[in-house]
């Protein structure tokens, strides 16, 4: 491969770069739709016997796919012996987050706790019973009465369902917490999922090109053998080939990487294998309005504040009854060994409300309720503003996607078939082929990027924005500030 035009043994050189431009021409029109060559016949002249090409140069323009032909690539199945899990798909990945990942497990804990709560909240008071002895032991009796007692604390106001109801309505938001935590790590293992698919892609393209520069590498030293190429010439080249070598281990440390955060969402005990899918796919604009309608409407998020702004209504309806006094009622029944008799006794008393009449907590409780009336609404604002932060991402992303396949990557790919053919008329200097290439993989990782944010924002619209790592704990149901410091939840 001729990088310089040499001075000397100019057939030579003339037909060995004829000899490997007819079969990289050749691969072009099978892989990149150009003009069709014969192997043996270019620009209508004859070359017998011309220098076979080396199966580095094969490789030159046959792995310049563009997106949509790399995206038919079949991938297989993970063959490692080392216990990996094979090639797995998005819905296999979602359902073993669903059967490992470790915060599901904790908002289901937590419904179930909620329910717990309103059905102890619920419970009847238990009675009392107990012995009566009284004046034991007089003039060496056994006294005058002994026997035992029963006592009852009735509820009074329906402070019981009040409470049950508070507690059922904190078991909802539970349960909405619940789905947006579901929503979270499915949220979570599908952004991984595309980052993972892009980090795969990027590290093949980082192949590609340290395949050219191996190959460029090799030219130059024999090119510098033959007195074509010079000392600088020779330096220059080892140092892309290694900056190329630095790159590809740096894009193998990201796929690894990408690897090892997909599995700790999932939650996997194992280590993970490759992953199978698609980073293209149909490029739906998604409509403003409709899709903060559907965010309003269905979040789980802004579902879970209403259930607790219900929540805190009941909860100052049940502290204005709780000044109510109970009644306390007791019988008792014995035996008067004074009188000989088995006689009986009722007692009722209740408690007076006469200083404490629970206007601190109830104070509280209203401060509470003000406080959630604007938490919905402050949920309301942050869903907005967030909304418009992905609804910017998406469509910009969106925007790249479709240009970098409309224009910038056919005309980015034609460029280079265009320095290639001018360098087959002798027009080009091999160096500037390689530059078009260069240029034309760097748009290609750059394409790779925007896909990757195109679908990140794809997947936190679609899913009522709950990102994170899909780690972090479910949220408390309770807000800060109820109350709690009771015995009996109420």
């Amino acid at each position: 491969m001729c990088l310089v035009k040499a001075s000397t043994s100019p057939i030579a050189c003339n037909r060995s770069r004829m000899g490997r431009i007819g079969l990289i021409c050749l691969l072009i029109s099978a892989h990149l739709g150009c003009a069709s060559y014969d192997r043996d016949t270019m620009g209508g002249k004859t070359w017998q016997g011309a220098p076979a090409p080396s199966a580095a140069e094969d490789r030159v323009i046959a792995t310049s796919l563009l997106p949509e032909q790399a995206a038919g690539r079949e991938t297989r199945p993970d063959s490692s012996p080392r216990g990996h899990l094979e090639a797995l798909s998005l819905r296999e990945l979602e359902m073993l987050a669903r059967q490992h990942n470790p915060t599901l497990v904790q908002a289901e804990a937590q419904v179930k706790s909620e329910h717990a709560k309103a059905l102890q909240a619920g419970l009847y008071p238990n009675p009392i019973m107990g012995y009566v002895g009284e004046q034991i032991g007089v003039k060496g009796t056994v006294g005058e009465f002994q026997g035992g007692f029963i006592r009852q604390e009735i509820v009074t106001a329906g402070k019981l369902r009040l409470s049950r109801e508070k507690f059922q309505a904190r078991a909802s938001a539970a349960e909405f917490l619940a789905v947006a935590q579901m929503y979270r790590v499915m949220n979570a293992v599908r952004m991984q999922f595309y980052r993972t698919l892009g980090a795969v892609r990027r590290l093949e393209i980082q192949k590609e090109l340290l395949k050219t520069a191996e190959d460029t590498r090799v030219t130059v030293q024999e090119m510098f053998n033959v007195g074509q190429a010079n000392q600088a010439d020779l330096h220059q080249v080892r140092v892309l080939h290694q900056e190329q070598v630095l790159e590809v281990q740096q894009a193998e440390n990201d796929l690894h990487m990408e690897q090892e955060t997909l599995r700790a969402t999932i939650g996997l005990p194992q280590p993970l294998g490759k992953v199978t899918g698609e980073l293209e796919g149909p490029l739906s604009l998604f409509i403003w309005e409709e899709v903060l309608e559907q965010l309003l409407t269905e979040s789980p998020e802004l579902a879970a504040a209403h259930a607790n702004l219900k929540a805190d209504e009941i909860m100052v309806q049940r502290e204005k009854v709780e000044p109510i006094p109970n009644l306390f009622l007791e019988g008792s029944a014995g035996r008067n060994f004074d009188a000989r008799e088995t006689v009986y006794g009722v007692r009722a008393f209740i408690e007076v409300p006469l200083f404490d009449w629970n206007q601190g907590t109830l104070r509280q409780a209203q401060a509470d309720l003000r406080r959630q009336r604007n938490e919905v609404r402050r949920t309301e604002l942050r869903l907005r503003q967030s909304l418009s932060d992905w609804f910017r991402r998406f469509r910009t992303a969106m925007q790249n996607v479709k240009e970098y396949q409309a224009v910038i990557l056919p005309q980015s790919k034609q460029r280079y078939i265009a320095r290639l053919k001018s360098y087959q008329a002798d027009r080009e200097a091999w160096p500037d082929v390689l530059e078009a290439q260069r240029d034309f993989f760097r748009r290609r990782l750059n394409y790779i990027n925007r896909l990757v944010a195109w679908r990140e924002a794809q997947v936190a619209i679609e899913g009522f924005l709950l990102v994170g790592g899909g780690l972090e704990p479910p949220v408390n149901v309770v807000p800060p500030g109820h109350i709690d410091a009771v015995p009996k939840p109420r």
